[in-house]
């Protein structure tokens, strides 16, 4: 699990179970993406909350939520504040 702390002492990671987070204090989870199903089946990941792309439509939920966490980790999951 990789964590990015800010400058500002915020810290960004993509929520996995690996790491019980809430043993390093109080958190505020955000939500930075969805991935859901179209009108006609298919999976979308949508990334506008975090200024991002809304990637698919993917075949299956698991290939849109792969694309998803690829997208976070190169685009989002950065050292930025």
């Amino acid at each position: 699990m990789e964590l990015i702390i800010l400058p500002s002492g915020a810290t960004k990671c993509i929520y996995d179970e690996a790491l019980p987070l809430s043993q390093f204090g109080k958190l505020s989870i955000t939500r930075a993406s969805n991935v859901e199903p179209d009108s006609v089946g298919n999976w979308i990941a949508d990334l506008s909350l975090v200024g991002g792309p809304h990637l698919g439509p993917f075949d299956c939920r698991t290939a849109a939520i792969t694309a998803e966490i690829d997208w976070l980790r190169k685009n989002w999951l950065v050292s930025q504040d």
